[in-house]
């Protein structure tokens, strides 16, 4: 860690996004070690009684959880475990060349107070309500920005997409109770969107169905990209050259006004060339050919337990009599989970630090840059698409971003949330937060499907 960011450098940093853990700064500067990077800062909450996003130092019970992965535990002690967790746990499973665990660089307490200074009046004001800069940290992650495809914002142009694509799967845990028989059947994101919708944290609720992404059909993972247009909330995002054209920059929920979508489609029609149905053609045909989603759909199924089922092997581990159980009055499931509680401990922590990798995988983004190919060049390192309706060729990569370690004592947390969106959709099903019918469909016939955008190559 030899680059030290001083209070001088501050200025060259300016706000990109942030997420629950982490606020994102991206590099305005000249320095050629620094442009194409990303500044990852980790924040810490305003509100102490909110379960921590992500994990920083281990309890005794992680480093028993973790502590069998080489360099794990170590990595704590050097205030890196969001680069080893990324690089020795999440790689595993996601594939080295589709993860990027950064480098660690030192910042001053005077960069970082400046920096919140600078970036307020960009952020989301729920953000700011919510969390701030943790001005004690003495490190940052430097990562690439991935929003660009050569790491260079000055050089050939590029357009990329993030899409948080959440769970991609139905549970069918043996540990799931009769009366939440629902998660069979319904996504957990539908469900979560029910609630945030009665709760007011989003106006609209999606069309988007994460069972169609992650189906390996190109007509459901069509169908799934189009319904991002019209409620991108935050799980899809677009950058042109670096730069945030749709979707919101905090990650909030509505992260786009439905009234706005339009200005944004016109937006995009200044950096590609294309007509809106080639673009979504083209985000469709390299999540289909890259394959990645298969294997994120494999790290979110190491979930086999369900979080009904994980939460008594948690109790295992903290060797604390199980909250759960003392609630519960169905014989039977009762005896489904007192076999649980007799698994050797060993056992309990392969299935909880499955479960928490899991978690991750559900909650981490993917990120697909774009570039056409200049005319006459045939030899590329990157994976390419024909693309017929324009004939032309783009270079492609995909990496997977915040692939943060859940904290072990957010398993509650977990088990609480499942409860209490599970119960809310059981009572209230499709009553809450009818689809607004009347939306602009992205693709069909009429004003959206016509727009450009042009793409200089």
């Amino acid at each position: 860690m030899e680059v030290v960011l001083h209070e001088v450098d501050a200025k060259d940093w300016v706000y990109k996004g942030e997420g629950a853990a982490n606020l994102i700064l991206s590099y305005t500067g000249s320095s050629p070690s620094m442009l194409g990077k990303v500044l990852r800062v980790k924040k810490i909450l305003k509100d102490k009684g909110q379960p921590t996003p992500n994990c920083m130092l281990f309890s005794s019970y992680e480093e028993l959880l973790w502590g069998e992965i080489p360099g794990l535990l170590e990595s704590v002690k050097n205030d890196s475990l969001a680069q080893a967790y990324a690089t020795h746990v999440m790689s595993q499973h996601l594939g080295a060349n589709h993860v990027d665990g950064g480098v660690l660089v030192r910042v001053s307490k005077n960069f970082l107070e400046l920096v919140e200074k600078n970036v307020l009046s960009s952020r989301p004001a729920w953000r700011v309500n919510a969390s701030t800069i943790d001005a004690g940290a003495d490190s940052a992650l430097l990562i690439s920005d991935h929003s660009l495809f050569s790491g260079n914002p000055r050089g050939s142009s590029c357009i990329a997409v993030e899409i948080k694509a959440k769970c991609g799967f139905l549970p069918s845990s043996e540990y799931i109770s009769n009366e939440n028989a629902i998660k069979k059947q319904v996504t957990r994101y539908k469900m979560h969107q029910h609630l945030k919708f009665h709760l007011g944290e989003i106006s609209k609720i999606s069309n988007y169905d994460p069972l169609d992404l992650f189906s390996g059909s190109k007509e459901r993972i069509h169908m799934a990209i189009k319904s991002f247009f019209s409620t991108p909330q935050n799980n899809f995002r677009i950058f042109a050259n670096g730069s945030i054209v749709f979707g919101g920059m905090g990650g909030g929920a509505d992260s786009v006004h439905p009234n706005e979508t339009e200005k944004c489609l016109e937006d995009l029609s200044k950096v590609t060339g294309l007509q809106i149905s080639d673009f979504i053609e083209l985000l469709s045909e390299a999540i289909f050919e890259s394959g990645v989603l298969s294997k994120l759909l494999a790290a979110q199924k190491l979930d086999d337990h369900d979080i009904e089922g994980a939460i008594h092997l948690y109790y295992n581990i903290i060797s604390q009599p199980c909250l759960v159980c003392r609630s519960i009055t169905d014989a039977e499931l009762l005896r489904k989970y007192s076999t649980l509680h007799s698994l050797p401990l060993d056992q309990s922590q392969k299935i909880v630090r499955d479960f928490l990798i899991s978690a991750t995988a559900k909650d981490c983004s993917l990120m697909i840059s774009f570039q056409p190919r200049r005319s006459g060049s045939t030899d590329s390192e990157y994976d390419s698409i024909f693309l017929g309706s324009v004939n032309q060729i783009y270079d492609y990569k995909v990496y997977f971003i915040d692939l943060d370690v859940k904290p072990l004592d957010k398993m509650v947390h977990y088990f609480k949330l499942d409860q209490k969106i599970v119960s809310f959709y059981t009572k209230n099903g499709e009553t809450e937060g009818e689809i607004d019918v009347d939306s602009p469909k992205v693709g069909d016939s009429g004003t959206s499907g016509d727009i450009k955008i042009q793409l200089q190559h």
